[in-house]
């Protein structure tokens, strides 16, 4: 791969004009960045993220339209451009959202914005942008639990045929959650997620949803 030339190239989108004010003073002080686009919402992140092809993306979670929302769509659209959410939020929830968002980072608000050019230049070069302490609970997320989708996974008829994420909606379906409560968990669309449904029926041989659960829960033993 070609090595990159020039000042990495950087969206801001945030609705609080301090921040992007101290974004602005942050990254303009260092010849290694150039801001390219400002934005207010979600809808007009995506739209310049499109029209400007940044190398970094910096999404506020909370600004209008959602920042989860534009991070999922410019990760789909661009992806080599690398996200990075900047939030007040240090919730567990959110910051599980925005890595299956497709974001490379999550940093706080209240960091100390004279180390930000240092972060998103090391998510460039493939570094996570993350305080470690959310790093540490971000793996205590996916490692602390043990899922009973694991347990069914030893079963040859049924363990190697589905995909990750066609079990995490199965076992979400077991929990009792609508299409559209998956959809919201997993940061999908509805409809993306009635896609691995039927993906999910097709290849267990059943007959619909319920029969899936079921089969879900025998082999679970719940």
């Amino acid at each position: 791969m070609t090595a990159r030339t020039g000042p990495l190239r950087v969206l801001v989108a945030d609705d609080h004009a301090p921040t992007r004010d101290d974004v602005q003073r942050a990254l303009e002080r260092d010849e290694r960045f150039r801001i390219c686009a400002f934005a207010a919402d979600a809808a007009a992140a995506i739209q310049a993220a499109v029209r400007e092809r940044p190398d970094v993306c910096l999404l506020d979670i909370r600004m209008p339209g959602g920042g989860l929302a534009a991070a999922w769509e410019i990760a789909a659209r661009l992806p080599q451009t690398k996200i990075v959410m900047l939030t007040v939020s240090d919730d567990d929830a959110d910051l599980v959202a925005a890595v299956r968002a497709g974001a490379d980072g999550y940093l706080l608000k209240t960091m100390n914005f004279q180390r930000l050019p240092d972060a998103l230049d090391g998510v460039r070069s493939g570094e996570a942008a993350m305080p470690r302490i959310l790093v540490a609970r971000l793996l205590g997320h996916f490692h602390g639990k043990e899922p009973r989708w694991r347990k069914l996974a030893t079963d040859d008829r049924i363990g190697s045929r589905l995909t990750s994420r066609e079990w995490e909606v199965l076992e979400l379906l077991a929990q009792g959650l609508t299409t559209r409560e998956i959809a919201r968990k997993l940061v999908l669309s509805p409809s993306a997620v009635r896609v691995h449904i039927a993906a999910v029926v097709r290849k267990l041989g059943v007959r619909d949803r319920a029969a899936a659960v079921d089969l879900f829960r025998e082999r679970a033993g719940t």
